[in-house]
């Protein structure tokens, strides 16, 4: 019998390390802060300047929203499990978690692919840059990316949430992961397997292609710049997406890409470095390479200062 969907799971968290649990708990507290300072600091400084008018920033600011939610679809739980031992999860709320990370993971891979194709209209046509990136179609593209990966998971959600939990309740992670759920269905998984190999390569291989093809022409047009200052400017504009874009596509692969029969506890720590510290250190890799960021918050601060 399925009694899942009656009493729910339990989420054993890092109970592999009884004895630091709650130096474990201060240090995903410290890391979960300054997630949210991090992101609601670049949303503020956009929204509330003129940068919110430009394209880049007004996707950097969506950017920023995706990581914010993306820690809190987690890190809550996680933090409560360490320090109440409150490690059950009822079956709905897994079903509602499992689904919202596949939205994100799903919005993330889109989001990043949007902006370099921005970056790639910015400097290899400029003169057509504000037509073709005009205020209508960068909201249009956020709505519809949002959209996209919110329905995009719903049948392999479904799919997984008919599946008979029979094996064991307990699931060795932190969060309700796909991958974890499945190792405990004592039902025939193959079908759902390969609905998530291919709705994961709808979504990430174009992605994938768009993203360097982009980046292709972005460095050959830089290349074609005579001017040292010029190519130096020009690329200063797209590091810290390309930064960005790596470290968010080399942590997926090391994270997911292999069968779910190797999908082990082993895998924890790599899911926190992609659940976590991804949007940690998303947002220091933009204020600290970006010019314009840096200035707003400067900016922000001594009007604050002479206040007081």
């Amino acid at each position: 019998m399925n009694q899942s969907s009656s009493s729910g799971f339990i989420l054993q968290g890092f109970s592999d390390y009884p004895d630091i649990q709650i130096p474990l708990f201060c240090l995903f507290l410290l890391i979960y802060l300054l997630t949210l300072q991090g992101n609601v600091l670049i949303i503020i400084v956009i929204y509330q300047t003129s940068l919110f008018y430009i394209p880049m920033y007004f996707f950097l600011c969506n950017l920023a929203f995706i990581d914010l939610c993306a820690s809190s679809l987690s890190q809550p739980k996680l933090l409560s499990i360490l320090l109440r031992r409150d490690n059950t999860i009822s079956f709905g709320c897994c079903m509602t978690q499992l689904h919202c990370f596949m939205t994100l993971t799903c919005v993330e891979f889109i989001s990043l692919t949007v902006m370099a194709f921005d970056r790639y209209v910015a400097i290899c046509n400029p003169l057509r840059y504000l037509v073709v990136m005009n205020r209508r179609v960068c909201v249009m593209l956020v709505i519809t990316c949002w959209m996209f990966s919110f329905t995009e998971p719903i049948s392999h959600t479904v799919l997984i949430s008919h599946l008979p939990f029979c094996r064991s309740r307990t699931i060795d992670h932190f969060f309700c992961d796909p991958s974890i759920l499945i190792t405990l269905s004592c039902a025939n998984t193959f079908p759902i397997e390969i609905l998530t190999f291919v709705l994961g390569s709808l979504v990430a291989l174009p992605a994938f292609v768009l993203t360097v093809a982009s980046y292709t022409y972005i460095i050959s047009t830089i290349i074609k710049i005579h001017s040292a200052t010029g190519r130096k400017k020009a690329f200063s504009t797209c590091t810290s997406h390309l930064t960005v874009v790596s470290v968010f596509y080399g942590t997926t692969i090391i994270t997911y890409v292999r069968p779910t029969s190797q999908y082990s506890s082993t895998s924890k720590p790599f899911s926190f470095l992609y659940t976590a510290l991804i949007p940690l250190i998303n947002p220091f890799i933009y204020t600290l390479r970006n010019k314009d960021i840096k200035q707003r918050i400067s900016n922000k601060t001594e009007i604050k200062r002479s206040h007081l």
